[in-house]
């Protein structure tokens, strides 16, 4: 509509258009990259080598085809779900995510508060902006922590102790990395974490860290070198489950071997995950890997599966490849950068929405509906 000047003088002006409403996950990435510096989008990013595993975590779902069915009653769609004893709203779970402060000033505070709106479950990331206890305490939605085992046993009993306290309902162990992947852009960028955010979880226990995560090196590969146990090990994990009595998830599995290897060892859950890219580059795409880990479980213990999943129709698809649920990191964060909580809970309305149009377009009105048969391809 032109102006009131504009027509005394004239001419045609029109108000400039409002920036384009996110509708898509890539929408929230673009407006992350735009909005927040290169070295810290590129760390959330970025993944290992040539970043092979990183692009193939996303194209394998390209694999894959639905077989939707038709003439099924789907005028009411029910996206809910029961995961680890948790009723959720949907199958859809926030991935831990180190020091989401990069991406907006609330950090994982207003993640946990749109996880819990949203009615899903949050897992928060040892290697957080904000410690253990700020983090549950920011919204009342359930929790799961993500844990690294230490070289020094005391920090491992300490961080269990502290999750549990501050009512944590499970332990996700991080079982891939017992080195860092090499990660190019973080290099080429020089990354390191500005004034004001730091791994606090980490630097309330290690003064070396503390030291050195303002400047120099990236400070993951610090807390790695320093404190990850590289000998972690099968007979570890079992005394992790003895100091604890909630359940202990392993993130990282992908083999049938590893996955049957979990199910002896008594753990709770199973997530098949290649640390989204970030570890070893060629390692296949989880939505790969996951029927076959699924096969080797044969129902024992739930299996959770992450990476590359940016559409609703991702998340159907991995259901029918036999994953409970399925966990979302990088979009979080896109949507964290984009417009704080508000942006987390548009990418999870977003993805919830995506879910449930897929889900009635294949005549699959609950999440019980969903089969093997849903889906055909290699």
């Amino acid at each position: 509509m032109a102006t009131r000047a504009a027509r005394r003088n004239g001419r045609k002006t029109t108000r400039p258009r409002a920036a384009a409403r996110p509708i898509s996950i890539a929408d929230f990435e673009s407006l992350a990259r735009a909005r927040m510096d290169r070295g810290a989008f590129d760390y959330y990013a970025g993944g290992a080598g040539d970043e092979r595993t990183l692009e193939m975590n996303s194209k394998g779902y390209d694999r894959y085809v639905l077989r939707p069915r038709v003439l099924v009653d789907v005028a009411r769609v029910d996206t809910s779900a029961t995961v680890l004893g948790e009723r959720l709203a949907m199958p859809i779970l926030v991935a831990p995510t180190a020091l989401q402060r990069l991406a907006h000033r609330d950090g994982e505070a207003a993640t946990a508060r749109a996880a819990a709106a949203a009615g899903t479950l949050m897992c928060v990331s040892t290697v957080a902006s904000m410690s253990i206890e700020d983090v549950a305490a920011a919204a009342s939605g359930p929790k799961w922590f993500q844990l690294y085992v230490y070289k020094d046993s005391g920090i491992t009993r300490d961080m269990v102790a502290r999750a549990e306290a501050a009512g944590y309902k499970a332990l996700v162990v991080t079982v891939d990395t017992p080195r860092l992947g090499h990660r190019e852009r973080d290099a080429r960028n020089a990354f390191a974490l500005p004034k004001g955010i730091e791994p606090v979880n980490l630097t309330a226990i290690h003064p070396l860290v503390a030291a050195r995560s303002q400047g120099g090196p990236p400070p993951f590969a610090d807390q790695v070198e320093q404190l990850f146990d590289a000998s972690l090990d099968w007979k570890r994990i079992a005394w992790l489950r003895s100091i604890t009595k909630i359940p202990v998830i392993l993130k990282g599995v992908v083999t049938p071997e590893d996955a049957r290897l979990a199910v002896e060892a008594g753990v709770g859950a199973i997530i098949v995950s290649n640390h989204g890219g970030r570890q070893l580059d060629g390692a296949e795409a989880t939505i790969v890997s996951l029927p076959r880990v699924a096969d080797a479980v044969a129902g024992a213990i739930p299996v959770l599966v992450d990476g590359g999943i940016r559409r609703g129709a991702h998340v159907l698809t991995a259901l029918g490849l036999g994953a409970q649920a399925v966990l979302i990191g990088r979009p979080v964060l896109w949507g964290l950068a984009t417009g704080g909580e508000q942006g987390v809970r548009d990418v999870l309305a977003l993805l919830r929405a995506e879910l449930e149009l897929a889900m009635a377009l294949s005549g699959k009105p609950t999440i019980a509906s969903i089969d093997r048969a849903l889906v055909a391809g290699a």
